[in-house]
C-alpha cells in the first residue's frame, strides 16, 4: 500500500519507528558504552579505584549522559512526559542495572577471585549488554511512552 493505510501501512510505520529508536539508542548507547570502558579502565587500572567502585562511578556518570541522549536523540519525537516523572523512572531502572552490573563484577571480582583487568573487563562489557537489553525495553514502554490516544 503506497498511501500507508490499512495494516501493512501500519506494521510498515511502526517498523520504521523501531528502527529509528533501535538506531537512536545504539548511537547513545554506544557513546556511553565507550565512556563506561575508559573510565573503568582509567579508575580500575591506573587510578587503582576497587573493581565495584569503578562500575559504581562509571554507571552514574553514563547514566546521566544517557538520559539526555534517549531524551533528545533515541525518544525526541515523542511527547514529553513531566519531568520529574521521566527522571524517577529512568533513575530506578537504571539504579535496578546499576545493582545487575555491581553483582556480576562483585561476583567474578570476589566470588570468583579473579583479580586481572581483562577479565573483569569482561565481566563489565557482560553487565552492560544485559543491562542494555532491559534498558531498551523498559525506556520504550514507560520512561519514554508513546502518546496515547483517547478513543
Amino acid at each position: 500500500m503506497r498511501s500507508g493505510r490499512g495494516p501493512l501501512g501500519h506494521l510498515t510505520s511502526t517498523w520504521r519507528l523501531v528502527v529509528r529508536e533501535l538506531s537512536g539508542f545504539g548511537i547513545v548507547g554506544g557513546c556511553c558504552l565507550a565512556l563506561d570502558l575508559v573510565l573503568f579502565q582509567l579508575l580500575y587500572a591506573q587510578l587503582g579505584v576497587g573493581a565495584v567502585a569503578a562500575k559504581a562511578l562509571t554507571t552514574l556518570v553514563t547514566t546521566t549522559v544517557a538520559f539526555a541522549g534517549h531524551r533528545v536523540i533515541t525518544y525526541g519525537g515523542r511527547p514529553r512526559t513531566r519531568p520529574g516523572r521521566g527522571y524517577l523512572l529512568f533513575a530506578l531502572v537504571n539504579g535496578a542495572t546499576l545493582l545487575l552490573g555491581l553483582s556480576i563484577i562483585g561476583f567474578v571480582r570476589h566470588g570468583l577471585g579473579q583479580e586481572d583487568a581483562l577479565v573483569l573487563q569482561a565481566a563489565n562489557l557482560t553487565s552492560i549488554a544485559v543491562g542494555t537489553a532491559l534498558r531498551f525495553v523498559v525506556y520504550r514502554r514507560w520512561v519514554f511512552p508513546e502518546a496515547t490516544t483517547s478513543g
